[in-house]
């Protein structure tokens, strides 16, 4: 009978199905070789040392911060806020701190933000780029100047309103930002160009003093 056993057909079809099996089985051991692999080397530390340049951990950022150049405007500021947090692959730390244009004030007319990120298992320099010129795509968007001179790269982004102002710097594996954000409506406000000078200058100095 037709497609019984020996029949030339039932052989084809066997042995074609024979083969699909096998490729198959070997197939799915491939992809799961691969796919294991690729966890293995994704998991794995790149094995690069961390370009950290000489700057070290504080446990205190606001005592490491120099912010004499603010001093010629602002009398005095609230009680200044540090954390630091260390991890295996980052170390972070942080400072805020109010400014008040007259020291008798009860309320704070600026603050500035300083954050330093310490990247001891990854280059940050990839990410680092789109970080700060994504905020051109903010609405409103901020306008955002290359600025030389700092580390590796850095940026000056000023935001819409001109209230608030930001120098991010990398130098190799070390990220910095420091933000002026002014509260003040008063028409003897500082400007954001005095701003821009202020954070330049204070960047330059709390930079070294993190280095020393």
């Amino acid at each position: 009978m037709p497609g019984g056993p020996g029949a030339p057909g039932a052989a084809r079809g066997s042995g074609g199905v024979g083969r699909a099996v096998l490729w198959a089985v070997v197939g799915a051991a491939v992809a799961s070789a691969l796919w294991g692999g690729g966890v293995l080397l994704l998991g794995k530390d790149s094995g690069a040392k961390a370009d950290l340049r000489g700057y070290t951990v504080r446990n205190d950022l606001c005592s490491s911060a120099d912010l004499t150049a603010f001093s010629g405007t602002y009398a005095g500021g609230s009680t200044p806020t540090a954390y630091t947090t260390k991890g295996r692959t980052l170390d972070e730390m942080e400072c805020s701190e109010g400014m008040k244009i007259s020291a008798t004030s009860d309320l704070s007319d600026a603050y500035v933000d300083i954050e330093v990120d310490l990247h001891k298992k990854t280059d940050p320099a990839g990410e680092f780029d789109d970080q700060w010129l994504g905020y051109r795509q903010h609405k409103p968007a901020s306008t955002v100047v290359p600025v030389s001179g700092y580390g590796d790269e850095a940026f000056l982004v000023t935001a819409s309103g001109s209230d608030e102002v930001t120098l991010a710097v990398r130098d190799g594996w070390v990220t910095y930002s420091m933000t002026w954000n002014s509260f003040s409506y008063e028409d003897s406000a500082p400007s954001s160009s005095d701003a821009t000078a202020w954070v330049k200058s204070s960047t330059r100095a709390t930079l070294a003093k993190l280095k020393s």
